[in-house]
């Protein structure tokens, strides 16, 4: 079944635009955004105004070093992995070798018992949680926060937009996992800059919404929002296709 074209709709193509940015585009639909982006210069432009808009999401995810112990593991499986036979060539004539063919056929035994060893120890592992992430819109759609789940269940936070909050008035982070009816009060947050998170009664998930809502100071104290949600925004696995 092929994609269907690039929709005429303004709305549609800047949230067509979006996702593939983000990554959430099933692959067949990307497949054909990235083939239409050389002919058609105004899906182009949208697609680089959303790169740009959503260029801060590549600071929450900063390099990882490996887990300690990394690398004993894989040389314990490469230990163990079986010797490869030799095959034995049929009885014939044939010319002195070479002194460097035994090395050479060593080192292409050994290799190959490195890569059958690797390829056990990938194939052992189980996959990786895939990044939960999202951007929080402003009522007119407008991107205003990027939010990534890490490993741990601490949720990232970064203002695209810091803007100073009246005196009397402050953010607070409201969870909704899919299912729920009620949101979780996450705690407070400051308007501008980074800040991180950790839930203590649930986990991040696809599809749980997040929203920032303004309340007087302290927070809403009725377990629900009490001023107007300013940024909404739902998980969504990055790269899902």
């Amino acid at each position: 079944m092929s994609p269907p074209p690039i929709p005429g709709d303004p709305g549609e193509r800047e949230a067509l635009a979006a996702e593939y940015v983000l990554g959430t585009l099933e692959a067949g639909v990307a497949a054909a955004v990235a083939a239409a982006l050389a002919a058609d210069p105004a899906l182009r432009a949208e697609v680089e105004a959303w790169e740009a808009r959503l260029a801060p999401l590549q600071a929450l995810a900063p390099p990882e070093a490996p887990p300690p112990g990394l690398w004993d593991r894989i040389e314990a499986q490469l230990d163990g992995a079986p010797a490869m036979p030799v095959p034995m060539p049929a009885p014939a004539p044939a010319p002195r070798a070479a002194p460097w063919l035994g090395l050479w056929r060593g080192w292409a035994l050994g290799a190959s018992a490195v890569a059958a060893g690797l390829a056990g120890f990938i194939l052992l592992q189980p996959a990786p949680e895939p990044r939960l992430m999202t951007v929080l819109l402003t009522q007119r759609d407008a991107p205003a926060w990027t939010v990534e789940a890490d490993r741990s269940g601490a949720l990232r936070l970064a203002a695209l937009n810091p803007r100073p909050l009246e005196a009397d008035r402050v953010l607070q982070l409201w969870a909704l996992p899919p299912g729920a009816t009620v949101p979780t009060s996450l705690g407070l947050i400051p308007a501008s800059g980074q800040v991180t998170v950790t839930p203590g009664t649930i986990r991040p998930e696809p599809g749980m919404l997040i929203e920032i809502s303004l309340e007087a100071p302290g927070g809403s104290t009725t377990g629900r929002p009490t001023g107007p949600v300013l940024f909404i925004g739902r998980l969504t696995a990055a790269g899902a296709s």
